[in-house]
């Protein structure tokens, strides 16, 4: 099994994990963590539940309330980011003591890969060493590329080793009865267009011809679909240290807004408050994004690229969030809004 491999670390249930580990009591118990930790909380949503919560059906975006009516004994604690980044530190610091090139992909996952012999063996010295380092458990999956990687890390939270493996020799026989939606970054639209053409497996997306999809997808994305459907994907692991490319802030409200003016006043709101994080990260803001969610669950986002170029100013950012604002018509009861701010990757 020698040569190049990429490995794909997956920390199970992430913030849930470091709140037991913080408070060891805790463990064995449902947790559950989001918004105030409140149960009673309206429109806060889950973030993270343990495998003990899950088992109660709940899972990450469920209402809190509907969390709270499946899993009433659970415990609810409130999101803690400066914890989870601290704990996700640890982790990245482990990984970058071992001979791999690392390629961090947020607070609670990243790729490692290299000329390595043993695939299998440093997968389990990782795992260990994560746990000895930051007390932290989680899945590691095996592969070729990227792809294969990160659909074998699913593969390894269901095996009791916490660790497995697809290849090009394997991928087909484990992948090509599956639906097309078990392939990474194929989401629900993109299902529903391949479904129109007849193709939902994953086998069948392989053997499709790039002008079957391409009356349905711009060629590019044709191209890359029938790619990782057949198990390819990219090799390279990128070892700059990772930098947001956006941060984002978004609100659900306790009661629908209906008056325009009242939207636009929590939306300057929100866009200042966001521009404060931006600034006190020390970066600049270079787009602003708009999302708005209907009392109908119907959601959309609009965005636009500032004009006056880079700014720390929250008067731009609220501005231009206002202004984006302008591109939806607002005719139903505003349930959610939510700004982005893209930010500078040079500064």
């Amino acid at each position: 099994m020698t040569g190049v491999w990429l490995l794909h670390v997956d920390l199970d249930q992430f913030f849930a994990s470091v709140e037991v580990l913080r408070r060891p009591e805790l463990r064995g118990k449902p947790v559950i963590v989001g918004g105030a930790g409140d149960p009673a909380q309206a429109r806060a949503v889950v973030a993270t539940a343990s495998r003990e919560a899950r088992e109660f059906g709940v899972h990450s975006g469920m209402p809190i309330r509907l969390a709270a009516r499946k899993c009433p004994d659970a415990v609810f604690l409130p999101t803690d980011m400066p914890a989870y980044e601290a704990a996700s530190a640890q982790v990245m610091a482990t990984l970058r003591s071992f001979p791999v090139r690392l390629e961090v992909w947020g607070l609670d996952e990243a790729f490692v890969g290299g000329d390595i012999g043993d695939p299998e063996r440093l997968a389990a010295e990782l795992r260990a060493a994560i746990l000895g380092e930051a007390g932290l458990t989680c899945a590691i999956g095996i592969g070729r590329n990227k792809n294969q990687a990160k659909i074998a890390a699913r593969f390894a939270k269901k095996d009791p080793s916490g660790i497995a493996t697809l290849t090009d020799e394997t991928w087909m026989p484990v992948m090509g009865g599956r639906p097309v939606g078990d392939l990474w970054g194929v989401g629900p639209k993109t299902v529903k267009k391949l479904d129109e053409l007849g193709l939902t497996t994953v086998a069948e997306l392989a053997a499709a011809r790039l002008e079957t999809l391409t009356p349905r997808f711009p060629p590019r994305a044709a191209k890359w679909l029938i790619v990782v459907a057949r198990g390819g994907g990219e090799t390279e692991v990128v070892t700059e240290p990772w930098v947001a490319r956006s941060r984002s802030k978004e609100v659900t409200f306790d009661r629908d807004l209906t008056e325009r003016a009242e939207i636009e006043e929590q939306l300057t709101l929100l866009a200042r408050a966001l521009c404060a994080e931006v600034v006190a990260a020390g970066r600049q803001v270079i787009r602003v994004g708009v999302k708005v969610r209907t009392a109908s669950f119907f959601t959309q986002t609009r965005e636009a690229k500032l004009r006056e170029g880079p700014t720390i100013d929250p008067n731009v950012v609220a501005d231009a969030a206002l202004t984006v604002l302008g591109k939806f018509e607002l005719k139903r009861p505003v349930r959610l809004l939510g700004v982005r701010a893209d930010l500078r990757l040079d500064d």
